[in-house]
């Protein structure tokens, strides 16, 4: 039931605003159905992502438009039965004219000097030649209610004089916009394979970002709204899940730490530290070393009940326990390279061997002052877990509908690894390239902001650069092309040789949306059977399943097939655990690929890092012959150059 919508006493709209201020849609390669990006925090749990066909749903974004007072009180929603909404979108594709990934230009490292210049992309064409480079179908404009058709379509863009499709425009019933993305075809112009993960030369994906505007008239009178973005992201191929830290989470300590927003007033468990205590475990779904430690029956598992309700409470008796799950989150002043420390996930100078602390990530500064606020007792002891979550935008109160949507938005984004990332990377972090907390500043005039043929930190960074207002595409540029080259490339615990790592599934990069392990459906309907023994289906339970067990027994076969079948790998949905009480109530289970065959779920469960391969003369035999060298069977290893894991190109740091 939805809450009662109270209204300010000064009801006179002044100003409107457009939220989510950042919306996020994902390609998918299905033709006609979609799912709706989240809006709040705990959202129903998702049915399907593949559609009847097989294929992979694209994730809309959806955007409304909220009235404001000139106390800045929200006062209404708006819609087509309150005002006149005519919607704007301008997206564009622009990362084959932009330049390398080969590191966050804002981090120490990357002013080392054996890296690589960061040399734009395709340096084999120049002049106006360039200008093929860049998708931009230029803006579409779009009214009413319940609004589609080809004429709201961004399919007018070229690469390469090869028209490329990224999304199109519709509305909903009340005259909200939804704006859905490209379906996930990445291709080179001549025919050229990829070679690497993050600047493969001659290709083109799909995805796409920027701005959304309105123009809102209510009675007649024109209203001043604020503009939105609109991000085009990869796949989350587990939906559900969240990670560690998120887009939210590094955001809103950019903006706390500015002193633009508040730090809490008082610290709340159900608020500040369940949620992350939640995420760390649920991450159980799809990561074997995460499950093992921190997953159902594990030394950390934070959900158990009796550990959860000791985690709870201020009592002083808690406060060691409190403590030394603090401390052993990492500090990079006090860990430098080590794996150890919490989180087990890669950070911004991931490579192989380490080379300095960000080797490895850190929760954001205002998390750690909050956990620290916990581990003092300073806390309100509020957790319910009988309290229904709020599930729908409309049954959260009209006045906190704006901010649940911005934070629902970039709460299902990723901040860990920006390697370059999932959804966004680096700048964003940079405040100078936003006009309010989470809200981009579109840039003015047509002058390009850099025309330097390399970019350095100093040129990133300088006044009026690309860390400040942002044109159609300057979001997803910093990305990799095509994304499925990435994607296929950040996995987990990467080895060389036959020295085991720190654990073989640990450290990850993003496996909240990309997973690495998986209970397959074959196990859970193991786990589901209460006739058989118990051991047997504890068994079933804790096996678990390489992800890209059917993308090819090397690292490039695996980075090709990405690009054409990236739709038929499953997908992480939840499920009702068994009755009996002795497995989780909820379990995430992969759903059916789209395969044909089966292979052994211990298939390319291990990652095999072969440097000498980095020769393509002689890489058929490196990995042949480093595949023998393991210790663990030849079926079950995954082996390549993975140039993510070699930052400087010569296997060594």
């Amino acid at each position: 039931m939805a809450p009662e919508q109270a209204s300010p006493a000064d009801s006179k709209i002044v100003r409107a605003a457009i939220h989510p201020a950042i919306g996020i849609a994902r390609v998918g390669d299905s033709e006609d159905e979609f799912f709706l990006a989240p809006e709040v925090d705990s959202p129903p749990p998702l049915e399907s992502l593949k559609d009847a066909t097989g294929a992979l749903k694209r994730q809309a974004a959806l955007f409304r438009v909220y009235g404001y007072n000139a106390a800045g009180a929200v006062v209404a929603e708006l819609t087509g039965a309150n005002a006149d909404i005519a919607w704007t979108a301008h997206v564009a594709n622009t990362k084959a004219a932009w330049f390398q990934f080969q590191i966050a230009l804002d981090i120490p490292e990357a002013e080392n000097p054996k890296l690589e210049k960061t040399e734009r992309r395709n340096q084999q064409i120049s002049g106006v030649d360039r200008d093929g480079l860049e998708i931009d179908p230029g803006p579409r404009s779009i009214t009413g209610k319940s609004q589609s058709g080809p004429q709201y379509q961004f399919d007018s863009g070229e690469f390469m004089a090869t028209k490329v499709y990224l999304g199109e425009l519709r509305t909903d019933p009340v005259g909200r916009l939804l704006f859905l993305g490209g379906r996930g075809v990445s291709a080179s112009y001549d025919g050229s394979p990829v070679t690497t993960f993050a600047n493969n030369d001659k290709w083109h994906d799909d995805v796409s970002d920027g701005p959304v505007t309105a123009e809102v008239t209510i009675e007649g009178d024109p209203i001043p709204v604020d503009p939105a973005w609109v991000v085009v992201a990869p796949p989350n191929y587990a939906p559900d899940l969240k990670g560690l830290r998120t887009m939210y989470d590094l955001l809103y300590d950019a903006n706390v730490q500015a002193k633009l927003l508040p730090f809490p007033a008082s610290v709340s468990f159900k608020q500040h530290i369940y949620p992350l205590l939640r995420r760390f475990t649920e991450l159980q779904w799809v990561n074997q070393g995460i499950a093992t430690k921190f997953g159902w029956g594990g030394r950390e598992h934070f959900l158990d009940p009796g550990y959860l309700k000791r985690l709870a409470s201020p009592a002083a008796e808690n406060e060691e326990l409190r403590r030394q799950i603090w401390s052993t989150f990492r500090s990079w002043e006090r860990d430098g390279q080590s794996p150890v420390p919490w989180p087990p996930i890669y950070g911004d100078s991931m490579s192989l061997p380490p080379i300095s602390p960000r080797q490895h990530v850190t929760l954001t500064q205002t998390q750690m002052e909050l956990l620290e606020k916990w581990v003092e007792g300073n806390f309100q002891s509020d957790l319910d877990l009988d309290a229904e979550p709020v599930d729908a935008i409309e049954a959260v109160p009209l006045a906190d509908q704006p901010a649940t949507l911005d934070r629902a938005s970039l709460d299902f984004c990723l901040a860990d690894a920006f390697h370059p990332g999932c959804e966004m990377t680096w700048p964003v972090r940079h405040l100078t390239m936003y006009m309010a907390p989470f809200r981009l500043l579109q840039r003015e005039g047509e002058e390009p902001e850099i025309t330097a043929s390399v970019l350095t930190p100093a040129l990133v960074e300088a006044s009026g650069g690309p860390l400040y207002g942002q044109t159609p595409g300057s979001i997803s540029r910093w990305m990799a092309v095509p994304w499925q080259t990435d994607t296929a490339s950040c996995l987990y615990g990467y080895r060389t040789g036959i020295e085991p790592p720190y654990d073989p599934f640990l450290p990850t990069f993003w496996p909240a949306r990309v997973p690495n392990q998986v209970l397959t459906q074959e196990n859970y309907e193991v786990v589901m059977d209460e006739s058989q023994p118990l051991s047997k289906r504890q068994e079933a339970f804790e096996e678990r399943a390489s992800w890209l067990r059917q993308l090819g027994k090397t690292h490039p076969e695996a980075r090709e097939k990405m690009v054409t079948e990236f739709g038929k790998l499953g997908v992480v949905e939840a499920k009702p655990g068994p009755s009996d009480d002795k497995f989780p109530a909820t379990v995430f289970v992969e759903s059916e690929d789209g395969f044909e065959g089966e292979v052994d779920p211990r298939t390319n469960l291990f990652v095999l890092h072969v440097p000498e391969a980095r020769d393509p003369e002689v890489a058929e035999q490196a990995i042949a012959d480093a595949v023998d060298a393991a210790p663990v069977p030849n079926d079950e290893v995954l082996a390549g150059y993975f140039p993510k894991v070699d930052v400087f190109g010569d296997g060594a740091s």
